[in-house]
């Protein structure tokens, strides 16, 4: 399934999801520990938008205290910098914000947005920066924040903090860390005992990239062959290179 009737099932698909959520939104917390504290994380990704409510516990930065309360996304293919694409990004990220701030009652200050690595590579591989700076400043005249903070990290930043999100403790100084995205592929490892230092590794490619790369070049004939016979020539072309 391609083309036009994929991104309509994909957009049915998202709604359905997203009124799932809502209902289930209205749910009250369940707490894990005392004196803690609920933050959300939103990321606007190569392939959509993505929330996370996490409850912190005091000691969170010593033993790892924290509780995946919720999890969702909404799926909008901002990397193919299309106008219904942008026009989606931007729906969703304020309906993930206003779900954060109005529906859990989470202070502004303690919602985090950002925009993925992924996306400031694919970004600057097209020549589309505008685009993210324009989701960016319409995002903050929609939630009527125009101070808010919305960075958008780069695949370094990114690596580093995966690796210190994902991989214990215990195994912080003994661990590559391999992070296959939409947009990117990043990873790395801790080379010197501190969390400063990454040793980077990265490709410019990842599963929806990739996957565009290769839409691209079907022009008018979408079939199923034809994708495949194109993301062959993607992956063992500018993809395998780069590998």
């Amino acid at each position: 399934m391609k083309g036009f009737a994929f991104r309509c099932f994909t957009i049915i698909l998202s709604s359905l999801l997203f009124s799932v959520f809502m209902v289930s939104a209205q749910n009250s917390f369940k707490l894990k520990y005392e004196n803690s504290q609920v933050y959300a994380g939103i990321e606007v990704g190569s392939k959509g938008i993505k929330l996370s409510l996490l409850e912190i516990g005091k000691n969170a930065q010593s033993s790892g205290a924290f509780n995946v309360l919720k999890d969702t996304s909404i799926n909008t293919d901002f990397i193919s910098f299309t106008q219904p694409a942008f026009n989606a990004t931007l729906t969703g990220f304020n309906k993930l914000y206003d779900i954060a701030v109005k529906d859990f009652n989470i202070p502004p200050a303690r919602v985090y947005t950002v925009i993925s690595s992924g996306v400031k590579m694919q970004s600057e591989k097209e020549a589309r920066t505008d685009w993210v700076d324009l989701l960016i400043k319409e995002f903050k005249q929609k939630i009527n924040e125009p101070g808010r903070a919305v960075p958008v990290i780069d695949v370094l930043e990114e690596a580093r903090l995966s690796h210190l999100g994902i991989i214990p403790e215990a195994k912080r100084y003994t661990t590559f860390l391999i992070d296959i995205g939409s947009g990117n592929t990043k990873g790395g490892y801790f080379p010197n005992g501190n969390t400063k230092d990454l040793k980077l590794f990265q490709l410019t490619w990842g599963t929806k990239s990739t996957a565009n790369a290769a839409d691209k070049r079907c022009e008018e004939n979408k079939s199923i062959p034809n994708f495949s016979k194109q993301l062959s020539r993607v992956i063992s072309g500018a993809v395998n290179t780069e590998v």
